[in-house]
């Protein structure tokens, strides 16, 4: 097994921590995280890619080990957060590589997908979505409502979203064994949503959400054109990006792969092996 470093650059003035793993040269894989984990999530994944691909996963600016600047100090939105990858990207010299998108780590892969600096050869979307019929209701109600008219009477409902309880449903929500997810997934999750100030973090973000669908037109016409090789494995029983988001794919990609599993939304922790065998076949695939 390669060993997977823990690393952090300077990125605008913020510290990005990454972690880092394969053999320099070999195909770059990027591991994009989502709401609320960090690069912790891949922990597992890494291990499974990197005997055949470079593999990177960094903490978003606000996520995991990577720095978290007050609200007032740096504007937490999704354009930001793909620039600051863009300059991860840039500092070590990588411009080719594939995108492995979850949750919040697809808006943020499809700013690079757009980024005519950027070669993006294939995409892996793990509940990273790209159409409107993948959100899933009741979830993004309270969201959309806030997003659409921040203030007390709609703050309550996005502040639930990162409450300790909501955090382990995500876990836990649609898995097919409950016994298979560590409780260290929300209690390190949780624990960094709990850091003072990272509720005015969260909040920014879910204001600033729209702006993904705004783009969504852009990035379908991306799609047809470009006819990117394109692997969606997702939870069947997820309730936030449900499994009519990843079957959508296939509409401007017909040739896209389409795998629903027994899980939800944090799929890896039950379906690493079926996952990691899809994702080995897929790039090796496309790739060669």
């Amino acid at each position: 097994m390669r060993p997977t470093y823990h690393r952090t650059v300077t990125i605008d003035g913020q510290q990005v921590f990454y972690r880092e793993a394969g053999p320099v040269g070999a195909p770059v894989i990027v591991l994009l995280h989502g709401f609320p984990s960090s690069s912790h999530m891949f922990r597992n994944l890494i291990p499974e890619l990197s005997d055949r691909y470079h593999v990177i996963a960094p903490d978003h600016i606000g996520y995991g080990q990577s720095s978290m600047p007050r609200v007032e100090d740096f504007a937490y939105n999704f354009d930001n957060l793909a620039k600051i990858t863009s300059g991860l990207l840039d500092s070590v010299g990588i411009s080719q590589f594939s995108i492995y998108v979850h949750d919040y780590g697809a808006p943020i892969g499809w700013r690079l997908a757009l980024n005519p600096a950027y070669e993006v050869t294939a995409i892996v979307s793990q509940s990273g979505n790209a159409y409107m019929e993948g959100f899933a209701k009741p979830f993004w109600d309270d969201l959309f409502a806030y997003a659409t008219n921040p203030g007390p009477d709609t703050e309550p409902g996005a502040r639930a979203k990162f409450s300790a309880e909501t955090t382990r449903w995500q876990y836990e929500n649609g898995a097919s064994d409950k016994e298979l997810v560590s409780p260290d997934n929300w209690l390190h999750d949780q624990t960094l949503l709990d850091r003072p100030g990272n509720d005015d973090v969260q909040l920014a973000l879910f204001r600033d959400y729209p702006t993904n669908i705004e783009g969504y037109p852009q990035l379908q016409e991306y799609f047809r054109t470009s006819q990117v090789p394109l692997l969606a494995v997702w939870g069947e029983k997820d309730e936030i990006f449900g499994p009519d988001g990843a079957r959508a794919f296939s509409r401007d990609l017909p040739d896209a792969e389409v795998h629903l599993l027994n899980a939800g939304h944090f799929a890896l922790e039950t379906h690493l092996d079926a996952i990691s065998g899809y994702i080995r076949g897929f790039l090796g695939r496309v790739l060669s």
